[in-house]
């Protein structure tokens, strides 16, 4: 899918997998590495775009000048596992847990279920 009339906004609504991301805003990539890690590439795009929601105000209403901010921080994504790795890099909140967590469950409540 790569429909440059659809607005911004409908055409993310479209998009479902990390390729249609990836070939919608004219990133080139590598399908081994969006394979193994296309949903730490996405969270990561996420992240970015969160980071950046107030730099990307002033493209309000500027199209073209959006998708190409939207397209800088998806190969920003990309690129950070192109260079590293999911371990590394720590996306999701399990990576970045500090030692073992334990929770304590009685017998009792185990009995009750």
């Amino acid at each position: 899918m790569n429909d440059d009339t659809l607005e911004l906004e409908d055409a993310l609504e479209e998009l479902s997998s990390a390729e249609d991301f990836l070939l919608y805003f004219g990133v080139e990539f590598e399908p081994s590495v969006v394979q193994v890690n296309r949903l730490h590439i996405m969270q990561r795009f996420h992240d970015y775009l969160g980071q950046s929601e107030t730099s990307l105000e002033e493209y309000t209403g500027n199209e073209e000048a959006m998708r190409a901010a939207y397209a800088a921080l998806l190969q920003r994504a990309y690129q950070d596992f192109v260079d590293s790795d999911a371990l590394t890099e720590k996306v999701f909140k399990v990576f970045k847990m500090q030692g073992p967590q334990t929770t304590f469950v009685s017998a009792d409540s185990l009995l009750q279920g």
